[in-house]
């Protein structure tokens, strides 16, 4: 997706301004006043960070941080999620879910928080290493999903069959699915391999909701 035209994109910042109440600072957005306190900021920005938990064994598997936003002047929302992979394994058959022992989705994608889902992009950070480094992204409606278990067992969708290997500083590769609102999200096996821990791998996976 195109960035915004910087000069539509921060106009916005016209509708905020800071004011003096009693020789304090008064921070007002489309003229009303915010009174949050800075811990109720700090903790709403928290809970929005917390919004695409993992499961809890890839929560302690891997290097895991996501982001929901809405742009202010279109409305579409950026759902982003950044994941360091060390420490997760592959396995040795082709489209079996990569994680460690137990349930090992990545997020819930739902429409409250992401929007309807219409487009996303996935770019290669850190070339991944030492396990199967042809990994593919699905959803599926269960959160279920197992490491060394099929994703075909589960109700799922293709979002990205990337056909070989992942390689940093290369272009963001497109979605060629999309997920639906309450599906869940799962690294696979693109290819059989053999059983191996991820030494390096860096990922950062876009969606775009409306």
């Amino acid at each position: 997706m195109a960035a915004a035209n910087s000069s539509t994109k921060y106009s916005n910042f016209s509708k905020v301004s800071i004011g003096s109440s009693a020789g304090n600072g008064v921070l007002r957005i489309n003229g009303v006043e915010v009174t949050a306190t800075p811990a109720e900021l700090n903790a709403l920005d928290a809970s929005a960070a917390d919004l695409m938990a993992p499961s809890t064994v890839m929560d302690a598997t891997v290097t895991y941080t996501s982001n929901v936003s809405t742009d202010p002047v279109t409305g579409v929302i950026l759902t982003q999620i950044y994941m360091d992979i060390t420490g997760a394994k592959s396995s040795t058959t082709d489209l079996d879910i990569i994680g460690d022992t137990g349930v090992c989705y990545v997020g819930q994608i739902t429409a409250a928080i992401n929007g309807t889902i219409t487009a996303g992009q996935v770019t290669c950070l850190e070339t991944p290493a030492t396990g199967v480094t042809d990994i593919d992204i699905y959803s599926a409606t269960e959160g279920t999903g197992a490491y060394d278990a099929g994703i075909a067992a589960l109700a799922e969708t293709a979002l990205i069959t990337k056909g070989g290997a992942w390689a940093a500083a290369a272009a963001p590769v497109a979605l060629t699915g999309v997920p639906a609102a309450d599906e869940y999200l799962y690294l696979t096996c693109g290819a059989a391999g053999t059983v191996g821990t991820y030494t390096a791998g860096k990922f950062l996976i876009e969606f775009y909701g409306v």
